[in-house]
């Protein structure tokens, strides 16, 4: 069956094989600091992203950009058409380059219309050569911080519309292009990131039937964030996305116990025995090792094909996503990590 797939399936499972895995990532939680802790990556598939790092943040980073590496070797060894799956999970990259580019467009913006605004001592622009603005470049009329940030990740043949919409120069340009995109218009009363991270789910979904459950506790733990911490309603344009996975009769519940009654069964576990709001991590965590507990069981597949491929691609995100939680308990010298503990 499907003999095109078998050289990919074989790279997948080998690229899984090499996982730092949980019983590591607990020994790297225990680390006495950072350093130490990535030390311990230094023969790990990680060790080349992480290689020039010195903050936490830059070391979490890396790690994503190592799985996106992944995503990008094993779609080299697919059959033809078969790209479209990576190209599906790794949209959660082009999804982070969307947000982390809104944002810096929104702080120049921000620093443009500080500048722009007289000040009344001088009749001037505020920040016009007095370098008195602290968000402001000398002369440059940017933000000092909007781009230093401001890193995408290189997804090469793995982008959905990020060419086109890394060219956009204000807020009101890059909406417009994810209007005209895969991505859709994200409206403009719901959060951008979530609006993504639904859209994201939605064609992972689409592309690959065991990560629909996947992705529908996921939509389930992001209405509970919704109603129970932002105290938000759904805009009409994530009401539409969530439909499909957890229809809409949770809308308008006051309760925890009444969202759990009105989600699908399969959904409404990803909240079972969980104190909302406070345990919503907990959560989250729980889905995370369900996820890589698939993962395994495609693995082992005993064919090749994409549920293979799928199965690699979930152990891998997982893997990294246990490696940061172990390297920001180590950067605080925790000791341990709840996280990880929440999941052994």
């Amino acid at each position: 069956m499907r003999s095109d797939w078998v050289a990919a399936s074989v790279r997948a499972r080998s690229m899984a094989q090499r996982r730092v895995g949980a019983g590591t990532c607990r020994g790297i939680a225990a680390s006495p600091d950072l350093q130490a802790a990535l030390d311990r990556l230094a023969v790990t598939a990680y060790a080349d992203e992480l290689e020039l790092v010195q903050t936490l943040a830059q070391a979490q980073r890396a790690t994503r950009r190592t799985v996106l590496w992944q995503l990008r070797v094993l779609a080299g060894w697919l059959p033809a058409g078969g790209a479209r799956l990576v190209r599906s999970a790794a949209a959660v990259f082009e999804a982070d380059n969307i947000l982390s580019l809104e944002l810096k467009l929104r702080r120049e913006q921000t620093a443009q219309t500080r500048q722009d605004i007289p000040n009344p001592s001088t009749g001037t622009g505020a920040g016009t050569g007095t370098g008195s603005s602290p968000d402001t470049g000398a002369g440059s009329g940017r933000s000092s911080r909007s781009g230093e940030d401001f890193q995408p990740f290189d997804l090469g043949g793995l982008a959905t519309a990020w060419p086109r919409l890394q060219t956009a120069n204000t807020v009101e340009e890059l909406r417009s292009a994810l209007s005209s995109s895969p991505w859709g218009d994200p409206g403009q009363d719901a959060a951008l990131s979530d609006v993504l991270t639904m859209v994201w789910l939605r064609r992972l979904a689409n592309e690959a039937q065991p990560a629909r459950s996947w992705a529908a506790s996921a939509a389930a733990l992001l209405c509970a964030r919704l109603v129970f911490i932002d105290r938000s309603s759904p805009g009409e344009r994530l009401l539409s996305l969530l439909r499909p996975l957890i229809g809409t009769g949770w809308v308008g519940a006051d309760n925890p116990d009444a969202l759990r009654a009105a989600l699908p069964p399969g959904p409404a576990q990803a909240l079972d025995s969980l104190q909302i709001p406070t345990e919503l991590w907990r959560g989250e965590a729980l889905l995370a090792a369900r996820v890589e507990m698939d993962g395994f069981h495609l693995l082992r597949a005993g064919l090749p094909g994409p549920d293979v491929v799928l199965g690699a691609m979930a152990v891998l995100a997982v893997d990294a996503w246990r490696v940061r939680a172990a390297l920001a308990a180590a950067a605080v010298n925790a000791g341990n990590s709840e996280v990880l503990d929440a999941v052994a």
